[in-house]
């Protein structure tokens, strides 16, 4: 083993998870003279609204915050502000009671200037405008009563939805500081009743429609926690324009298309499922711990203005662009007939292809895998049967990690008194995160003692006296794991891109190992090898984090089980970097 390689790997690998889990690669918090975004300045906001419970069962508090709503709007200059109430509306039981309620729904507009004052002061020029507008969307009512395995909490929805009521606010009030520059308008919607079945967004759209004839982009601000990196989670279907605005404009970009597809099958709504088929848009939410979620944690307190922060970066961008570029022109300058597949990795970017050539992408990765494979097969650097051997025992492997992964969780249901769900949302248990956490470093270590274990009995049966040998073996049984862990992505992505189109977790590994063993091959080079790893911990730790927020513990064999795929590739990459 080369120390000074050994060093450079463990520096490298430690900066890339630091940047994938936002060191380096989130924004600052902005101060509250700053001319940008200022989440500063929004959590000022959110202290206001998160003062008392304010769900659908306080009904003077959730008043109290509209109130302060439509105060906020009017002080920020709308041209109107306009209130729609439903009546009679039904909420949950509480307590085996069920109670009434009215909805009231909060519209605000702010129109573009229709001309502005020439340089010398003396003449007007007519700027052209149209009938056609942005739409901000968050909710003011706060969560219900929750029953957690230990007691029954209610939300200050400090988070959910303060955040987005906050960010919404500073988002207007930066935009209309260039409002002399918009060719669009902007439309703040602020609903009621959100958390009892979206019941303010459903009434307003049944019946009074017209609110959203001219609407060409709503940007719906969700969360889920009060912590954590602020992820574009779904978008309208035809979302190539949509992801190309956000591509170029936004800052801080964090999303995959692949959790639009997950969101689908999941039995959570917002505001924007309900009209997601009709108007282009784009969904953003917090992804953190869900015992911050719809429970009392949600305070206050716990808020985080570097999330805060997050969103801004994103949203203000966008929205900026939108309303002052002649490229979306029209109220469906935002609609196209092709979907795109995206994500970022951490320091590298966002990456955004249409689906065709997504697939052509995917075509070009296999063929070259199985070229390399076949060449060094045919060179006598692996064994073909060795590799298939290495792959079973990945394979089984990661079954392994998966049903493990699935008793720690029933585990520790038991132990809280948590309602075991296999792949559900499960809440209420206040150490599931460090769980997670320390079963993965516990499953990189198992891997890692076993690759070494067997590559340590490869030298061994090579010769104890030649080491030349030794090292071929070990070089050998490097590449055969490495082969063998890489037939079972290869599989597994061709598997999920024919049935959903979406295989990034599988993929991105294959890709970046295949390349790195091309390159290796082409230039003799072990830095290659060293780049695929620090760009594969980037995208790991970055996804995998985002999808045990999302799905929880309730899914964590499933994180288990893409972890332990992953570690069976970084694991023989760092070897080949490492060793002599």
């Amino acid at each position: 083993m080369n120390r000074i390689r050994a060093s450079v790997f463990a520096a490298t690998a430690i900066a890339a998870a630091c940047a994938a889990f936002g060191l380096f690669t989130r924004p600052s918090v902005q101060a509250l003279d700053s001319e940008e975004f200022s989440a500063r300045r929004a959590v000022r906001d959110i202290e206001v609204i998160s003062k008392e419970h304010h769900s659908v069962a306080q009904p003077e508090e959730r008043a109290a915050v509209r109130d302060y709503l439509v105060g906020r709007l009017r002080e920020l200059g709308a041209d109107t502000v306009r209130l729609f109430s439903y009546d009679s509306l039904t909420g949950p039981k509480f307590k085996h009671v069920s109670y009434t309620f009215t909805a009231t729904d909060i519209l605000a507009e702010f129109s573009p200037l229709s001309s502005c004052t020439g340089q010398a002061g003396d003449s007007a020029s007519v700027r052209e405008t149209e009938d056609v507008s942005l739409m901000l969307v968050a909710h003011y009512d706060s969560r219900y009563s929750q029953i957690m395995p230990k007691d029954t909490v209610w939300s200050y929805g400090a988070a959910d939805d303060g955040y987005g009521l906050a960010v919404a606010l500073e988002t207007v009030g930066r935009l209309l500081r260039e409002r002399d520059l918009w060719k669009r308008g902007v439309k703040v919607l602020f609903t009621d009743a959100e958390e009892v079945g979206m019941m303010g967004m459903s009434a307003i759209y049944a019946n009074d429609r017209e609110v959203f004839d001219n609407v060409g982009l709503m940007i719906n601000l969700e969360a889920r926690g009060t912590y954590g990196p602020v992820l574009l989670f779904e978008t309208s279907p035809g979302n190539s324009r949509l992801m190309e605005l956000y591509s170029e404009a936004a800052r801080f970009k964090y999303t995959y298309s692949l959790t639009t597809v997950v969101y689908g099958f999941m039995p959570n709504f917002t505001d924007f499922t309900l009209v997601k088929d009709d108007i282009p848009g784009l969904n953003f939410s917090t992804i953190a711990d869900v015992n911050h979620y719809h429970t009392d944690l949600d305070n206050f307190s716990n808020v985080s203005p570097r999330s805060v922060q997050h969103y801004g970066s994103q949203v203000l961008p966008v929205a900026r662009e939108y309303l002052t570029s002649d490229k979306y022109s029209g109220k469906d300058a935002l609609r196209s007939e092709e979907d795109t597949v995206n994500f970022t990795i951490p320091v590298i970017g966002l990456l955004n292809m249409g689906k065709s050539t997504w697939t052509i992408v995917n075509v070009v990765v296999f063929a070259l895998f199985l070229l390399v494979l076949l060449f060094d097969c045919i060179r006598g650097r692996v064994r073909f049967l060795s590799i298939l051997g290495k792959a079973g025992k990945v394979l089984l492997a990661s079954l392994l990690a998966l049903a493990a992964g699935f008793g720690a969780t029933w585990i520790c249901c038991k132990t809280s008194g948590a309602e075991f769900k296999s792949f559900g949302v499960i809440a209420g248990i206040p150490y599931d995160n460090a769980v997670m956490i320390a079963l993965t470093v516990l499953l990189a270590v198992i891997c890692t003692a076993v690759f070494l274990r067997a590559r340590g009995r490869a030298a061994l049966k090579s010769s104890s006296m030649r080491r030349r040998a030794a090292s071929e073996a070990e070089s050998r049984l490097s590449y055969s794991v490495l082969y063998g862990t890489l037939l079972v992505e290869l599989a597994l992505s061709a598997v999920l891109l024919v049935f959903i189109g979406e295989n990034l977790m599988f993929f991105i590994p294959l890709a970046l190992s295949t390349l790195a063993l091309l390159l290796g091959r082409m230039t003799h080079l072990r830095v290659w090898f060293l780049a695929a790893a620090a760009i594969l911990l980037l995208h790991a730790c970055s996804f995998l984090f985002a999808l045990s927020m999302a799905l929880t513990i309730g899914a964590f064999g499933v994180v288990a089980m893409i972890a332990c795929l992953d570690i069976m590739v970084l694991v023989p990459l760092a070897d080949r970097f490492i060793s002599d």
